[in-house]
């Protein structure tokens, strides 16, 4: 069970500070050339970026550490979801690469949750590591066609309060959910928020997407942006349209 002397109010509290980037931009190409010609078009000091199954699946650990060379903060996006010793380890070999924030899947359980956190607590460089709620492609109808019971958002609150309580640093859920999350969850717990779109943007494959003003004025903390900036014309000018564009609503 989860430690009763351990509030996770507190253990959230003592995490590294980070500065105020708040736009996560998706490197999610199929090869390590693309996404690092991609990086080598954005400023490390706007914004930070996120690696995924598939450049991950390419070209492995060499991009993130081109990455951090360049002086991007990394996330790493693999969502770990397996026994807690699978899990425990793949934490602690990330956490090893230098990377900034790295994601499992909150429905792996409590076990699985509290032996990732403690891998990477051993570790000397500590990323954030946040819990995946539900997925942002899933509509209403797959929840139910995969046997959760109650809505979205109730499995959301659920999964939140789990990983909460397991001692991590917050999930990834989508910015409809965010509102309701930022009155159950600790003030510190982090809401990480894909499936951003602008308003004249193709949803693509998410089912319940936000523009970024609305998804930091709800309260998320961060926004992963693939499409809008890394298929602009001029990707650092996109970059900044959105940071004037949710400036007002940070917190």
């Amino acid at each position: 069970m989860i430690p009763l002397n351990e509030t996770p109010t507190a253990r959230i509290s003592e995490k590294p500070k980070v500065t105020e980037k708040r736009i996560i931009v998706s490197l999610d190409f199929p090869q390590e050339r693309s996404a690092l010609e991609m990086a080598d078009k954005l400023d490390p000091s706007l914004c930070r970026v996120k690696v995924g199954k598939e450049l991950f699946t390419a070209a492995g650990p060499h991009v993130v550490r081109e990455l951090t060379a360049r002086g991007f903060e990394v996330f790493l996006d693999l969502k770990f979801h397996d026994i807690p010793n699978t899990v425990a380890g793949a934490c602690r070999s990330a956490a090893r690469l230098g990377i900034w924030m790295l994601n499992v899947h909150a429905s792996g359980g409590e076990a699985m949750l509290l032996a990732a956190r403690k891998a990477i607590d051993e570790e000397s460089h500590r990323p954030l590591l946040i819990g995946v709620t539900i997925l942002t492609s899933l509509a209403e109808a797959d929840i139910r066609a995969i046997g959760f019971s109650g809505t979205a958002q109730e499995n959301v609150e659920r999964l939140a309060l789990l990983t909460q309580a397991a001692g991590l640093d917050g999930v990834v859920c989508s910015a409809a959910e965010v509102a309701k999350l930022r009155k159950i969850v600790a003030p510190s717990f982090k809401l990480v928020t894909p499936g951003i779109r602008l308003p004249d943007d193709a949803k693509g494959d998410q089912a319940r997407v936000v523009t970024p003003a609305d998804a930091m004025a709800m309260g998320s903390d961060y926004l992963v942006i693939g499409r809008t900036i890394t298929r602009a014309e001029d990707p650092v000018a996109a970059l900044k349209r959105i940071q004037a564009q949710i400036k007002g609503h940070q917190k």
